[in-house]
């Protein structure tokens, strides 16, 4: 099917679309999962972040993409691979953000991997980053695991309000 991207051993990542409003609410609506990004988003919020994703593909072949758990057939968080400009500067950035019912079970890692894989094995991509508030310990871990290191920081203006985040960095030693 090619709207599945790639996969791992648990989960099938795969393009959304608007037929995925419930799943993609259920993440970003809920403030125990959005709390490092200090808001929650509304209907018109989920319908646009689905757009732009979508948009995404057709211009990347990039973005959040569905973690479908393959035994549950169950999407468990989104997992990205997209392209990000920090301070003019073009990253890889990996993204992973999970329903709240199936965090701490090792999918952010094990989707993170998967990503990076994809990025170092299939685009041949020299470095992944990870941009993560400070105070996010569970993303940080995620990318620490992964082998990522804090690179540098930047402010992010998200909704009017400057954020802090850490810029984590995994390079590709193969090329």
């Amino acid at each position: 099917m090619d709207y599945i991207f790639t996969e791992s051993s648990r989960l099938i990542f795969r393009r959304m679309s608007e037929a995925d409003f419930s799943d993609v609410a259920e993440m970003l609506k809920n403030p125990n999962v959005m709390y490092a990004w200090e808001y929650v988003f509304d209907d018109v919020d989920v319908l646009g972040w689905i757009k732009k994703n979508r948009e995404y593909y057709k211009k990347y072949g990039l973005g959040y993409f569905l973690a479908v758990d393959k035994t549950l057939n169950e999407v468990v968080g989104q997992i990205a691979l997209m392209p990000d400009i920090i301070d003019g500067v073009e990253y890889y950035e990996i993204g992973y953000i999970l329903k709240e019912k199936f965090r701490h079970l090792g999918y952010a890692l094990e989707g993170a991997e998967a990503m990076i894989n994809y990025a170092f094995n299939k685009l041949k991509i020299k470095n992944v980053i990870f941009e993560i508030r400070s105070e996010n310990i569970p993303s940080r871990k995620v990318a620490e695991k992964c082998g990522a290191v804090v690179t540098g920081e930047f402010v992010k203006n998200v909704r009017g309000k400057d954020m802090k985040h850490l810029i984590y960095t995994l390079n590709n030693d193969n090329i």
